[in-house]
């Protein structure tokens, strides 16, 4: 598999800074001004790239496919799936306007197709790699039509069996394209912390030697944090301008200032993981000579005479020799005289 993809210009990898999308999905609820602001809100909070959602409404549900419990709670739950979709859904106009706008204010334009076609419309507008949602974890079919395009796919696994993700990524991996990269996710809106599990995205690391990151549906930015430290090389949040706007996925979401702390967050935590060397920080080196210890005349020590275990103290500063060496001073004759509190040095001694 492929360790490192590069994505609109930006290397994602083990080694790189987190990739970070921001979620807009559906929150501009048809309607494009609001599609803008998401893009300068996530443009301003400094994430790599904006999401949106590729759907006809046609190849997406039936007429009466029902909405799940989250979408009943949060929207009319007289209104079918299929109705609440038709208002959600961005056509190819739409889609070159919001390009445009992102090139302008230089964020990454990404989009989850949820249907071949849409797939392939995205294809035509360029876009620099796909994200494939959860729900078509097991859609095979779908999986090699986009895996065919050649282009790094992060593909979503909520609600996947680990089976069901071998799967997946042997069906990628088959068309030729190795630039994978598994979400791990939790596909519950908001989805419960002690859900989350996010030690399974170290097992698809393990298990399928691809990269991993973690797509959040949880309140707050804490989880998105642990998943960074455990690893995630890319990170993906729902976000919108209001959590009371109308909607299936506001409330779920992370408004603008809390986007903004996530993107803060995650550069802070990815600084604070370093090389993995345990070594002293060069801001320590004051702070050593501060808190260490070092060998001390416990008395006046006349010229001559062998030093003893009583004649050494164990003080601050730590500029001197270190308490380890004692032993190794025991036994050594002074070669003149040693007031009280004197740091010790190999030169005063024979």
């Amino acid at each position: 598999m492929v360790i490192e993809l590069q994505i609109g210009g930006r290397m994602v990898g083990m080694n790189q800074p987190c990739f970070i999308i921001a979620e807009a999905g559906v929150n501009h609820n048809g309607d494009l001004n609001l599609a803008h602001q998401l893009i300068d809100v996530a443009s301003q909070a400094g994430a790599d790239a904006i999401k949106f959602q590729t759907f006809k409404v046609e190849h997406l549900a039936i007429a009466d496919a029902p909405k799940a419990a989250y979408q009943l709670e949060t929207t009319n739950a007289s209104e079918s799936q299929f109705e609440m979709l038709r208002r959600l859904e961005l056509h190819a106009d739409a889609h070159r306007d919001l390009i445009a706008h992102c090139r302008d204010k230089h964020i990454l334009f990404l989009s989850t197709p949820f249907d071949e076609a849409s797939a392939d419309l995205l294809e035509t507008l360029g876009v620099p790699a796909f994200k494939t949602p959860s729900g078509e974890i097991t859609n095979l079919p779908y999986l090699s039509h986009i895996a065919r395009k050649n282009k790094p796919m992060i593909v979503s696994t909520g609600m996947a069996f680990l089976g069901e993700v071998e799967t997946a990524v042997r069906t990628i991996d088959g068309t030729g394209n190795h630039a994978i990269a598994l979400l791990h996710c939790v596909s519950n809106y908001p989805a419960n912390p002690a859900d989350i599990n996010l030690r399974a995205m170290q097992t698809m690391a393990r298990a399928f030697n691809v990269l991993v990151g973690y797509s959040d549906h949880t309140l707050g930015v804490e989880v998105s944090l642990a998943a960074v430290a455990l690893g995630a090389c890319i990170v993906e949040k729902h976000f919108t301008l209001d959590r009371d706007l109308p909607g299936p996925d506001h409330q779920a979401s992370a408004e603008p200032a809390e986007l903004a702390e996530l993107v803060r967050g995650i550069r802070i935590v990815e600084a604070s993981l370093g090389d993995g060397r345990k070594q002293p920080s060069s801001s320590e080196a004051n702070t050593a000579a501060v808190a260490r210890k070092s060998l001390i005349a416990a008395c006046d020590i006349p010229a001559g005479i062998k030093l003893t275990e009583m004649m050494i103290a164990i003080k601050r500063p730590g500029t001197g020799l270190p308490p380890a060496m004692r032993e190794y001073l025991i036994g050594r004759v002074a070669r003149a005289s040693i007031p009280a509190g004197t740091l010790l040095n190999l030169e005063m001694f024979s």
